[in-house]
């Protein structure tokens, strides 16, 4: 993104133009013809420049804030989390033909099992007026030969700081769909030789929707964890198209009984 410059000179250009438009304005009843002739074409090529900038800048402003790690997050969170995917810009939009085990981005991998990929995935940048998420993921699938679909999502190290088994993690998103499929979430989550799972069914009747993965009901070992992942599973994907506006995730402890 280009910066304006903001310098001594451009502040005294700008003071300039302000007190000789600001004067002209306040004589402009008082001109002979010809000079408010002349004003006037001046005024009008500059009225149609500070339009553009207004409206850009009207746009830009409007759109969540690129970065923006802003969602709600229960009482007593400990820990959030919005992955880079649906807050920064990356380098490369997006993939076609997308083959399994292939990432977008970081932390975002596809895994599959078609004979042929008719599967692409698009970050796309988010306009509407109550999404909080700079960017989405948009995932279109057309033909579909294969038996399984999911999105893999590495969890952050300092997700298992201080994890408990009193705690809770949520995970919140926002879906949108050509035509209804089923999507479960699968938390999992590593420790020693172990790895404990636990599987939501995300309830596809409402536009922005929550599930919880309370570890209380695993043999979770706190002292031995390495590694921690989300699936994301679509049954039935073909012919579809997906668009998560937002995937965010915070943590806190249960409430003692």
């Amino acid at each position: 993104m280009a910066a304006y410059p903001g310098g001594v000179f451009h502040r005294m250009i700008q003071r300039g133009l302000t007190s000789y438009w600001s004067s002209t304005a306040q004589h402009a009843r008082d001109m002979e013809l010809e000079p408010l002739k002349t004003r006037r074409t001046q005024a009008r090529r500059l009225r149609a420049h500070l339009d553009e900038v207004i409206s850009v800048a009207d746009g830009q402003l409007a759109l969540p804030v690129i970065g923006s790690n802003s969602f709600f997050k229960p009482h007593g969170t400990d820990w959030s989390w919005r992955p880079a995917i649906w807050r920064e810009s990356l380098p490369s939009k997006g993939m076609v033909s997308v083959q399994s085990k292939q990432s977008l981005g970081d932390e975002v991998v596809l895994f599959h099992d078609c004979k042929y990929s008719e599967l692409t995935l698009r970050q796309l940048r988010n306009t509407r007026e109550k999404d909080l998420a700079p960017y989405g993921l948009r995932m279109d699938v057309f033909g579909f030969d294969g038996s399984f679909l999911s999105l893999v999502l590495d969890m952050p190290e300092d997700s298992l700081e201080g994890l408990c088994r009193n705690h809770v993690v949520r995970m919140s998103t926002i879906v949108e769909m050509e035509k209804p499929l089923e999507i479960f979430a699968r938390l999992n989550v590593k420790h020693g030789p172990n790895t404990e799972q636990i599987v939501r069914e995300l309830p596809l009747n409402q536009e922005e929707i929550s599930v919880e993965f309370d570890l209380a009901y695993t043999q979770l070992n706190e002292k031995q964890l390495e590694k921690a992942w989300i699936d994301l599973i679509f049954e039935g994907p073909e012919m579809n198209q997906v668009i998560l506006r937002d995937l965010n995730f915070s943590r806190r402890l249960r409430a003692e009984i």
